[in-house]
């Protein structure tokens, strides 16, 4: 992981040198603050606009040399459109944007955190600050030659602010975040050679250092608590299977937990039912929802989050093998029900079955959100914009989908009914692993859904997000860290004691 973007605060009124980087809105104006420390750039803007056909546009740029006279080499002016009820995610993308304009071997940048109307808010400075971090993000661990134009950016970004300490005071837990968001990707990214059930175990482990509770438990200890669901998955891999369980207290003594789950299939080739040869590298990530969750519990206990927090994680190989599960298996899940196994390819919901059903039994918590590269289903319902909720709450599904419209990671809302449920009965078993073709999505929520014991809980469909999905301004990676951001976002607003 490359993260060679630092990020500091000084006073608005520094003077610039190398490059800065200014922000006008779409009548072309400065801060006032802006313009005396650019020396009165405000007329060269508006002339350099008017030839590069710059209206000062959401997120538009315009890149100048400045003339003789100004103290900089460099501007960077970035429009921030109409209005001012800009979130969140607008300052993210602010920050990625003027992150996408600098060089390789850039050394200097100011960049002026001030909008037309007058100087950013703390809160909007951080965010700047981790777009900055995000999109510098590359993943090149693995390359022994580095390229002049590989995209790599190294820099030292001082942003100019109207109060460092306040600045410095709102940055401190969202660079925790930022730092659970690059921990996502970084699993992501990862070959799966490298990162197979123990090692990810291990890595979860490391959390230990934060305060985080990790209990790992090995193919005997779920053999003992009967998850065969699991079990199943990976009994045809050589590498053996793991679920690993992190506790972070930071709220009141013995005050009910959230929970959240992540389905961490470490390599998926479908097992029996084998997957197609395109592409089927890219089943590296099919733990993204594991990723995300191991990347929220350092978001949470690094920042020192007043919650009580449970994250759990199911890691498998589902690989073919002589002592592969088969079509027409039926196993036994921890909860009892049995399941008759379709298509060895639908394993991530028999993961998911056996952890869900562990943490609702075990730890009881106000509600458990569980997230996986589920189903190819959700990317032909909502493209990779979107991830898929489900939900049995609707209070829990009204507080995800404000947190996503905050955050920028996106959620929309997919059915739940009774009636989907004949798409999964069995003649054989309780049920089956899959429904066939239509609903995919949904019958795979619906099955998750006999695992929750009565909780409130939500299903998040991160196949299209969390890997392979379209880059952005503050993510160049193949691995976009979905759903730290977001849950981190949930846990702050409506389950966080505040002071």
């Amino acid at each position: 992981m490359s993260d060679t973007v630092k990020v500091g605060f000084v006073p608005l009124s520094t003077a610039s040198r190398g490059i800065a980087v200014a922000f006008c809105d779409d009548s072309l104006r400065l801060g006032a603050a802006t313009d005396k420390a650019l020396g009165g750039a405000s007329d060269l803007i508006k002339r350099a606009a008017a030839a590069a056909r710059f209206k000062g546009k959401d997120g538009a740029v315009l890149d100048l040399l400045a003339p003789e006279g100004i103290k900089i080499q460099r501007l960077i002016v970035i429009g921030t459109g109409k209005g001012s009820d800009h979130k969140e995610k607008d300052f993210l993308k602010y920050g990625g944007v003027l992150t996408g304009k600098l060089n390789a071997g850039t050394e200097a940048v100011t960049v002026l955190a001030e909008l037309p109307a007058g100087p950013m808010t703390p809160d909007q400075v951080s965010s700047l600050a981790a777009g900055i971090r995000l999109r510098a993000y590359q993943f090149d661990r693995y390359k022994t030659k580095k390229k002049d134009d590989d995209g790599s950016v190294s820099a030292t970004v001082s942003i100019a602010v109207s109060d460092v300490a306040a600045a410095k005071k709102a940055f401190a837990p969202r660079t925790h975040v930022t730092d659970g968001v690059i921990l996502a990707r970084d699993l992501v990214n990862e070959p799966p050679n490298v990162l197979y059930p123990e090692e990810f175990a291990k890595r979860a482990a490391a959390l230990r250092k934060l305060g985080v509770t990790v209990e790992i438990l090995d193919v005997p200890a779920m053999k003992k608590l009967g998850m065969g669901a699991l079990l199943g998955v990976g009994q045809g891999s050589a590498r053996p299977s793991r679920t690993v369980v992190m506790r972070y207290n930071g709220g009141k003594k013995g005050e009910q937990p959230v929970a959240f789950i992540g389905k961490g299939v470490c390599f998926d080739t479908g097992g029996i039912s084998i997957k197609p040869a395109g592409s089927m590298e890219d089943m590296k990530g099919d733990m993204g929802g594991a990723a995300c969750v191991v990347g929220l519990m350092h978001a949470l206990a690094a920042r020192k989050a007043k919650a009580n927090v449970i994250g759990a994680i199911g890691l498998v190989e589902n690989m073919p093998d002589g002592n592969a599960q088969r079509p027409g298996d039926i196993v036994t899940s921890m909860s009892g029900q049995t399941i008759e196994i379709i298509n060895t390819d639908a394993e991530g919901r028999l993961v998911l079955a056996d952890v869900l059903w562990y943490v609702a039994t075990k730890f009881k918590p106000k509600f458990m959100i569980d997230l996986a590269t589920l189903t190819g289903a959700i990317m032909v319902a909502l493209g990779t914009e979107h991830a898929g909720l489900f939900a049995n709450d609707d209070d829990l599904a009204d507080k995800l989908i404000k947190a996503g419209q905050e955050t920028g990671e996106k959620v929309w809302r997919m059915p739940l009914g009774s009636e989907y449920d004949k798409l999964i009965d069995s003649q054989f078993a309780d049920m089956k692993n899959t429904g066939g073709r239509h609903g995919g999505s949904i019958t795979a929520a619906q099955f998750l859904q006999r695992f929750v014991d009565g909780t409130p809980w939500a299903h998040l469909d991160i196949a299209g997000t969390a890997m392979g999905a379209p880059k952005s301004e503050i993510n160049q990676s193949w691995g976009s860290g979905y759903g730290v951001r977001l849950l981190d976002r949930l846990v702050w607003d409506s389950y966080e004691a505040k002071a």
